[in-house]
Protein backbone atom coordinates (compact mmCIF):
# COMPACT_ATOMS: atom_id res chain seq x y z
CA UNK A 1 0.00 0.00 0.00
CA UNK A 2 1.33 3.24 -1.40
CA UNK A 3 1.75 6.30 1.23
CA UNK A 4 0.34 9.55 0.09
CA UNK A 5 3.23 11.83 -0.10
CA UNK A 6 1.71 15.26 -0.95
CA UNK A 7 -1.28 14.59 1.57
CA UNK A 8 -2.25 16.20 4.51
CA UNK A 9 -3.55 14.26 7.31
CA UNK A 10 -5.75 17.07 8.98
CA UNK A 11 -9.06 17.06 7.11
CA UNK A 12 -10.03 20.03 5.86
CA UNK A 13 -6.89 21.28 5.32
CA UNK A 14 -4.60 21.57 1.59
CA UNK A 15 -1.00 21.65 1.70
CA UNK A 16 0.94 24.10 -0.53
CA UNK A 17 4.18 24.69 0.25
CA UNK A 18 6.35 23.00 3.62
CA UNK A 19 9.48 24.15 4.82
CA UNK A 20 11.11 21.02 5.94
CA UNK A 21 14.52 22.33 6.14
CA UNK A 22 13.61 24.46 9.41
CA UNK A 23 12.64 21.56 11.71
CA UNK A 24 16.47 20.49 10.69
CA UNK A 25 18.43 23.80 11.48
CA UNK A 26 16.28 25.41 14.22
CA UNK A 27 14.76 24.32 17.91
CA UNK A 28 10.91 24.92 17.32
CA UNK A 29 9.72 26.83 20.39
CA UNK A 30 6.35 27.43 19.66
CA UNK A 31 3.55 27.78 16.90
CA UNK A 32 1.35 29.61 15.68
CA UNK A 33 -1.78 29.42 12.52
CA UNK A 34 -2.03 32.95 10.60
CA UNK A 35 -4.30 34.18 7.77
CA UNK A 36 -2.39 36.35 5.12
CA UNK A 37 -3.29 39.15 3.19
CA UNK A 38 -3.22 38.05 -0.14
CA UNK A 39 -4.56 39.42 -4.07
CA UNK A 40 -6.33 37.60 -5.96
CA UNK A 41 -3.61 36.29 -8.63
CA UNK A 42 -1.48 35.26 -5.24
CA UNK A 43 -4.72 32.80 -4.24
CA UNK A 44 -4.94 31.75 -7.74
CA UNK A 45 -0.96 30.79 -7.48
CA UNK A 46 -1.15 28.92 -4.60
CA UNK A 47 -4.19 27.05 -5.35
CA UNK A 48 -1.85 25.91 -8.09
CA UNK A 49 0.48 24.58 -5.76
CA UNK A 50 3.02 27.10 -5.87
CA UNK A 51 5.14 28.68 -3.68
CA UNK A 52 8.26 28.25 -1.51
CA UNK A 53 9.24 29.15 2.24
CA UNK A 54 12.96 28.50 1.82
CA UNK A 55 13.76 32.04 2.28
CA UNK A 56 11.19 33.61 4.32
CA UNK A 57 10.55 35.02 7.99
CA UNK A 58 8.65 37.22 9.89
CA UNK A 59 9.31 40.58 11.22
CA UNK A 60 7.36 42.59 13.59
CA UNK A 61 7.02 46.10 12.71
CA UNK A 62 4.98 48.46 15.41
CA UNK A 63 1.87 46.50 16.40
CA UNK A 64 1.69 44.37 12.90
CA UNK A 65 3.65 40.74 11.60
CA UNK A 66 4.49 40.45 8.24
CA UNK A 67 6.01 37.73 5.95
CA UNK A 68 8.98 38.54 4.14
CA UNK A 69 10.86 36.56 1.34
CA UNK A 70 8.58 34.24 0.93
CA UNK A 71 8.44 33.60 -3.01
CA UNK A 72 4.56 33.06 -4.30
CA UNK A 73 5.24 32.93 -8.53
CA UNK A 74 3.15 35.50 -10.63
CA UNK A 75 0.03 33.80 -12.01
CA UNK A 76 0.26 32.51 -15.67
CA UNK A 77 -3.20 33.65 -16.63
CA UNK A 78 -2.35 37.21 -14.52
CA UNK A 79 -2.29 40.50 -16.76
CA UNK A 80 -1.62 44.01 -15.03
CA UNK A 81 -2.99 42.85 -12.18
CA UNK A 82 -0.09 40.39 -11.78
CA UNK A 83 1.68 41.01 -7.96
CA UNK A 84 5.12 40.84 -7.13
CA UNK A 85 6.90 37.35 -6.30
CA UNK A 86 8.64 38.49 -3.17
CA UNK A 87 6.49 41.06 -1.54
CA UNK A 88 6.14 41.28 2.09
CA UNK A 89 2.62 40.02 2.93
CA UNK A 90 0.74 41.08 6.24
CA UNK A 91 -0.07 38.09 8.96
CA UNK A 92 -3.55 38.32 10.60
CA UNK A 93 -2.91 37.24 14.20
CA UNK A 94 -4.63 38.50 17.72
CA UNK A 95 -2.41 41.39 19.12
CA UNK A 96 -1.93 39.26 22.06
CA UNK A 97 -0.04 37.03 20.18
CA UNK A 98 1.76 39.57 18.34
CA UNK A 99 3.03 41.05 21.62
CA UNK A 100 4.48 37.83 22.75
CA UNK A 101 5.77 37.48 19.88
CA UNK A 102 7.57 40.77 19.51
CA UNK A 103 9.15 40.01 23.17
CA UNK A 104 10.36 36.58 22.40
CA UNK A 105 12.17 37.05 19.06
CA UNK A 106 14.09 39.85 20.54
CA UNK A 107 15.57 37.41 22.45
CA UNK A 108 19.01 36.27 21.60
CA UNK A 109 19.16 33.71 19.02
CA UNK A 110 15.07 33.46 18.76
CA UNK A 111 13.69 34.45 15.29
CA UNK A 112 10.13 33.56 13.32
CA UNK A 113 10.15 31.05 10.59
CA UNK A 114 7.23 29.63 8.45
CA UNK A 115 6.67 25.94 8.44
CA UNK A 116 4.06 25.62 5.87
CA UNK A 117 1.46 27.20 3.37
CA UNK A 118 -1.73 25.73 3.42
CA UNK A 119 -5.47 26.22 2.73
CA UNK A 120 -8.09 25.46 5.52
CA UNK A 121 -11.32 25.28 4.32
CA UNK A 122 -10.89 27.08 1.69
CA UNK A 123 -8.96 30.46 3.52
CA UNK A 124 -4.99 30.44 3.03
CA UNK A 125 -3.05 29.80 6.58
CA UNK A 126 0.50 29.76 7.22
CA UNK A 127 2.21 28.01 10.19
CA UNK A 128 4.78 30.06 12.05
CA UNK A 129 7.13 28.81 14.94
CA UNK A 130 9.03 30.56 17.37
CA UNK A 131 12.34 29.25 16.67
CA UNK A 132 16.14 29.27 18.32
CA UNK A 133 19.08 28.01 15.99
CA UNK A 134 21.22 24.93 15.80
CA UNK A 135 24.45 24.26 16.14
CA UNK A 136 26.27 21.90 14.27
CA UNK A 137 26.07 19.16 16.62
CA UNK A 138 22.66 19.42 17.96
CA UNK A 139 21.90 18.65 14.16
CA UNK A 140 24.23 15.76 14.10
CA UNK A 141 22.38 14.58 17.56
CA UNK A 142 19.39 14.99 15.67
CA UNK A 143 19.83 13.00 12.50
CA UNK A 144 21.66 10.11 15.01
CA UNK A 145 18.29 9.80 17.56
CA UNK A 146 16.46 9.75 13.86
CA UNK A 147 18.69 7.30 12.44
CA UNK A 148 18.32 5.05 15.63
CA UNK A 149 14.96 5.46 15.49
CA UNK A 150 14.11 3.84 12.24
CA UNK A 151 16.31 1.08 12.87
CA UNK A 152 14.42 0.25 15.95
CA UNK A 153 11.89 0.72 14.40
CA UNK A 154 12.84 -1.90 11.02
CA UNK A 155 14.15 -4.53 13.82
CA UNK A 156 10.78 -3.87 15.14
CA UNK A 157 8.98 -4.96 11.78
CA UNK A 158 11.35 -7.40 11.14
CA UNK A 159 10.82 -9.28 14.68
CA UNK A 160 6.92 -9.31 13.87
CA UNK A 161 7.04 -10.34 10.18
CA UNK A 162 9.64 -13.43 11.77
CA UNK A 163 6.30 -14.03 14.41
CA UNK A 164 3.90 -14.19 11.42
CA UNK A 165 5.76 -16.75 9.41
Amino acid sequence: MAKDKGKDKTPGRKLVAQHKKARHDYHILDTYECGLVLTGTEVKSLRQGRASLVDGFVQIDGNEAWLHNVHIPEYAQGTWTNHAARRKRKLLMHRYEIDKLASKSNETGHTIVPLALYFRDGRAKVEIALAKGKKEFDKRQTLREQQDRREADRAVSAARRRQRA
